[in-house]
């Protein structure tokens, strides 16, 4: 269900923003509070294609922890609510 006057760039922007913020977090906290500093990377390592003319690289990783993730959820909450 789609509200009226609702962006989805704005959601693209408070996930990112709560992600990036959760990260920060959970690597400061990483010593102290061990459980928020757990996490994952996703992703493929960078491949190059050469095509004389044309060099093309591809990559894509995603670090992800738990503080991150619950940045994310916090996120989207906040978006529901607006």
């Amino acid at each position: 269900m789609k509200a009226v006057g609702r962006n989805p760039w704005l959601l693209i922007l408070l996930v990112a923003v709560g992600g990036i913020i959760g990260g920060i977090i959970g690597d400061i906290f990483r010593e102290s509070i061990k459980i928020l500093g757990y996490g994952k990377t996703i992703g493929f390592s960078p491949v190059t294609i050469d095509l004389s003319i044309l060099k093309l690289t591809l990559g894509f990783v995603l670090s992800l922890n738990l503080a991150s993730v619950i940045g994310i959820i916090l996120a989207i909450l906040i978006f529901s609510k607006l």
